[in-house]
């Protein structure tokens, strides 16, 4: 790809890797609509450690926290005695689906799902999910019920959200939408979902990263063009993205999600409608 192409698509990845459209999607749909060649599976696992930078980033008081507790608890011998241990061993548990199901379908979410008619449909039908997650969440607050904070979040928050966690293996499915999706139907708050969502994303986003690295760095080394792309896209998406995760937990306070849920439901079918009259190829 030529500079200005990963330029653009670590703008992409940086702007819906948070926000709940999909940035595999994103990064499928953008280059098709270009004429650009699609850049990969490999290429987006990669440009995702500039949007784990901006996580690490941002909630770097809260990592602190949780990294501490954990090595507190494992040298004292109480390794779930604090809230921030558990929390840090909750986020680990809830990583195990996505990485068991992510080696084992690794061929085809790589080729056969990243076709577009796959990605459409995982946005709509992931949007109508969504919706129904959002009518739980309004449906309590109409009966005055409280809605759970982080500290709220236990054991069955987290292996539950973290298995919704594995449907974002299906390119267009987005991983903060299912996980948010995940949280919603499990009467966590908006703001809530999203931290939650964003926390737990670290572990397999960044083992992914470091696999496609190591797989693909032959590729990469080839030439300092390609070094220099890649580079370029991922210092681009940490920066944007930084940004998108400040706006999506600002944004989440005080309004829902049906405008990603109508993006979602409205990309879906303009796509399938480009496929149906020819305009995009599915692969």
């Amino acid at each position: 790809m030529t500079l200005f192409e990963a330029t653009i698509l670590g703008i992409v990845q940086g702007l819906t890797e948070f926000l709940p459209i999909s940035s595999t999607a994103h990064l499928r749909i953008v280059p098709a609509l270009a004429g650009w060649q699609d850049p990969g599976a490999a290429f987006t696992a990669i440009a995702q450690l500039g949007t784990l930078v901006a996580v690490l980033i941002y909630f770097r008081k809260d990592i602190s926290v949780i990294i501490q507790g954990v090595v507190r608890g494992v040298l004292q011998g109480k390794p779930l005695e604090s809230t921030e241990a558990k929390m840090g061993w909750m986020i680990a548990a809830g990583t195990i689906p996505i990485v068991i199901l992510g080696l084992l379908f690794k061929n085809h979410i790589e080729t056969s799902l990243r076709s577009l008619y796959w990605i459409s449909s995982a946005l709509i039908i992931l949007a109508l999910v969504l919706s129904l997650a959002e009518w739980n969440i309004k449906n309590r607050l109409k009966k005055g019920l409280q809605l759970k904070t982080i500290d709220k979040i236990g054991w069955k928050e987290a292996l539950l959200i973290g298995l919704a966690q594995s449907v974002a293996l299906i390119p267009g499915a987005s991983r903060s939408g299912v996980t948010i999706t995940g949280g919603l139907f499990l009467n966590l708050s908006r703001e809530t979902a999203a931290r939650f969502s964003f926390l737990l994303s670290l572990p397999s986003v960044f083992a992914a990263a470091l696999l496609e690295l190591y797989k693909t760095w032959a590729v990469i080394a080839a030439s300092t063009e390609n070094i220099t792309n890649i580079i370029v896209a991922t210092l681009v998406a940490g920066v944007v993205g930084y940004a998108s995760i400040g706006f999506l937990l600002t944004y989440l306070k005080k309004h829902t999600t049906t405008i990603f849920i109508a993006y979602r439901l409205i990309a879906g079918v303009v796509i399938l409608f480009l496929l149906a009259t020819g305009k995009l190829a599915p692969l």
